[in-house]
């Protein structure tokens, strides 16, 4: 019990402070005291309990807001360079003749618990319309939540809301045709949605030795792959992005693990345990590569993530000689909570910027 609450802890980045332990008691103690100071434990024990039922509770809101229902909001209304505050209307509906989604199972390994254990592992596959097997093609890892996995983010079906946008967005000719890929963000033999949180924290170790060499041995993308390979010298034809939880992979693992894998990030509403900003310059500022963009978006109203998100990412820029507001950075921030009206803008925005 005690061990599920600690990686609750890791998850929103809640603190609290446990109760002292009980004074130990002389032998020689009257029964008075010893009456006393039993009371005094059982007030500490109380205490304590309900310090430590803090952080479930908040991770019990987190879920419950991001496996609820929501009507998405659309708006016709012009954008500011390029970033919408809704997404047009005419973008979330069917495309006929749009891409296909398929759904793969890859092997892993258990890099949470024991290396030793192979873990099949399932993730869907987006493929833009007239996908061509002899044309090399970017591809966005799309990471999902904490109350979620691989179907989170509905790209498994032909009513998917991902898929619909990319349709669109690729037959206005707005972008170039890319692949996005879903993934179970749980790098464990046990990665169901009530699972230990901290096979969150491992994901980077199946990213780079696992899904990414699948992905690039039976797709047609830009890495030639062979034995040893260099992945570095692909990585800008590759992003990151993701909501709540898989903010903060995007920017603990995807910047702070694996630069020499992606140039573009996307971060919708990054989780309380993202690193500072001060952590995230540092690791840019001393990596001789660089980042192409990152954009990211959370609401005003998100009392699970947005104080924490601003704090992640807010101030980037002032500390990292490699983000530029005017070039390759965005902060976007709007009324909105914890829901999927800001993560579907967020993907809407961030599929039209990455690969740029």
């Amino acid at each position: 019990m005690r061990k599920k609450l600690l990686c609750g802890l890791l998850c929103l980045g809640l603190a609290f402070t446990c109760g002292c332990g009980a004074k130990e008691t002389a032998k020689t103690q009257s029964s008075e005291q010893a009456s006393v100071q039993s009371s005094e434990q059982s007030s500490e024990q109380t205490t304590e309990e309900s310090k430590m039922s803090e952080p479930n509770n908040a991770i019990e809101e987190a879920i419950k807001q991001e496996t609820a229902d929501v009507t998405l909001e659309t708006s016709d209304s012009e954008e500011t360079n390029g970033i919408a505050d809704q997404i047009p209307s005419a973008y979330i509906l069917a495309v006929e003749n749009g891409g296909t989604i398929e759904k793969i199972t890859y092997q892993s390994k258990d890099y949470y618990l024991d290396e030793n254990v192979t873990v099949d592992k399932n993730a869907y596959v987006y493929l833009p319309a007239g996908y061509d097997a002899s044309k090399q093609y970017n591809v966005l890892y799309l990471l999902h939540g904490i109350g979620g996995s691989e179907d989170e983010w509905g790209m498994n079906g032909d009513d998917s809301r991902v898929k619909h946008i990319m349709d669109n967005l690729i037959a206005k000719g707005e972008i170039e045709p890319f692949i996005v890929v879903t993934p179970n963000g749980r790098s464990a033999a046990d990665h169901g949605m009530n699972s230990d949180y901290n096979s969150f924290y491992k994901f980077g170790s199946e990213l780079r030795n696992d899904l990414i060499p699948y992905i690039e041995s039976n797709y047609s993308t830009y890495a030639t792959v062979e034995e040893g390979y260099d992945m570095s010298s692909t990585r800008d034809h590759r992003a990151v992005a993701g909501l709540s939880m898989g903010g903060m992979q995007t920017i603990n693992i995807g910047i702070g693990e694996c630069l020499d894998l992606f140039s573009y990030f996307g971060t919708f509403s990054a989780a309380p345990t993202s690193n500072a900003a001060v952590i995230t310059a540092k690791t840019i500022n001393d990596s001789p590569l660089d980042v192409k963009y990152m954009y990211n978006v959370c609401g005003t109203e998100d009392e699970i993530a947005f104080q924490a998100a601003k704090n992640a990412i807010e101030k980037l820029p002032e500390k990292c000689e490699k983000l530029d507001p005017e070039k390759n950075f965005v902060w976007q921030t709007l009324p909105g909570k914890h829901d999927f009206k800001i993560w579907y803008l967020g993907f809407y925005n961030f599929a039209k910027l990455a690969f740029k």
